[in-house]
Parts: structure tokens; C-alpha cells; sequence
């Protein structure tokens, strides 16, 4: 069975696509937790991710990851620790590891 964001999942309140699911979290669950850039970025990395064919669980590790890399990136950059140079081409590297 290939798995899209229209596949549909019991979940804890009944049937539920992970499109559904994903927008609920957009919306309520993690909005006052979480930077809305950083789930904006993590919810398009695991959508990107499902689309090309990964798993729900293997999507939402990578879109981790990503978020994780990225925000050591650019905090060591912000720490004076790596230079700009050495800043995008880390950022480059994510993207064409994780969104390419």
C-alpha cells in the first residue's frame, strides 16, 4: 500500500487522513509550543517527504532531523563558531540531503 497525505489512519478521535492530522497540528496542538516558522518548515519537509513515498514515522524523523540541523547551523553561526560561507553551504547540503 503506498502511503499519501489522504490515507487514512484510526486516530485518537476516529478516522483521519495525515493531511487532516497535519493541519490539526498546524492550527492548534503545537502553536503554542513551537515557532510557527519551525513547524511551517517541519510540516513541509514531512509532507515533501510522505509525497515522495516514506512513511508517516520515517517523514516526521527526517523533518526532525532537518529542523534539528538547521537550527545547530545556524546557531553556531550566531555563535560566531562556523563563518557565512560555511553557513550556506551547510544550508545547501540540508536542503539538497532532506528537500531535493
Amino acid at each position: 500500500m503506498k502511503i499519501t497525505l489522504d490515507t487514512r489512519f484510526n486516530g485518537s478521535l476516529g478516522q483521519i487522513t495525515l493531511r487532516e492530522a497535519v493541519q490539526q497540528l498546524k492550527e492548534h496542538d503545537l502553536t503554542c509550543t513551537v515557532a510557527a516558522e519551525a513547524l511551517e518548515r517541519k510540516v513541509t519537509v514531512f509532507t515533501d517527504c510522505v509525497e515522495r513515498g516514506f512513511t508517516p514515522l520515517r517523514s516526521e524523523i527526517m523533518a526532525a532531523c532537518y529542523i534539528a540541523e538547521r537550527d545547530a547551523t545556524t546557531e553556531a553561526f550566531d555563535r560566531g563558531l562556523i563563518t557565512k560561507g560555511e553557513l550556506e553551504t551547510r544550508q545547501a547540503a540540508l536542503v539538497k540531503r532532506f528537500l531535493a
